[in-house]
């Protein structure tokens, strides 16, 4: 379920926005175009929103600004004390992509970032799940990182590791990265339409419609 990763963030907390606005090179490709990428999932997103992997709470921002009504959902305790106190009003729980309880009845769910904690059948499993909690029209959106297919996600290790980013290949390793077809089967299996765009090297926009 995805939570085999969540210690990671218990050190992680402390320099995740660091990372993320570009000052940790290692993952400056990863997390390239990061504002965009979380205003294009906020933009797709319809209101009331159920959002995962809340992090420190920089997408809940948007949707918030955009006056959402938004509920967070998030497994790691630092994370969701450093969220509540960044943003006093948000309602942010303990949850994660599957196991998680329902603070407002969602026409969308979101996420940035998360989703490939869970292995290709959790994914599947929380995809059927979905179908069952929203009504004909709602919306998947999440941002995360994508391969056109295993041979390219191996290329992208192979010159991380040649630059030497070691942290980031152990990550490209461990976690559970999918590819665009298995992740298109997923979600059409479970009775979405999907479509995907590029954000950056790294991340793919997925946008799915419950039918």
């Amino acid at each position: 379920m995805g939570r085999e990763f969540v210690t990671i963030f218990d050190e992680w907390v402390h320099t995740y926005d660091e990372s993320v606005s570009g000052k940790d090179a290692e993952y400056r490709d990863v997390f390239f175009k990061y504002e965009d990428i979380l205003q294009a999932v906020a933009d797709a997103a319809i209101s009331p929103v159920i959002e995962f992997g809340v992090g420190t709470g920089n997408l809940t921002e948007k949707l918030l600004a955009k006056g959402f009504e938004v509920a967070g959902i998030e497994p790691n305790a630092a994370m969701r004390d450093v969220t509540k106190e960044k943003l006093t009003d948000a309602t942010i729980i303990d949850g994660d992509f599957l196991e998680f309880d329902l603070p407002v009845q969602p026409k969308s769910l979101v996420s940035s970032y998360a989703f490939h904690h869970l292995t290709d059948a959790e994914k599947g499993e929380a995809f059927r799940k979905y179908a069952e909690l929203l009504p004909a029209g709602g919306r998947v959106v999440f941002a995360d990182t994508l391969f056109q297919s295993k041979e390219a996600q191996q290329e992208v290790i192979d010159f991380e590791k040649s630059r030497g980013h070691d942290n980031l290949v152990e990550d490209l390793n461990r976690e559970y990265y999918t590819t665009l077809p298995v992740m298109k089967e997923l979600i059409e299996q479970a009775g979405f339409t999907v479509e995907f765009s590029q954000l950056n090297n790294y991340v793919w926009l997925i946008d799915a419609i419950k039918k």
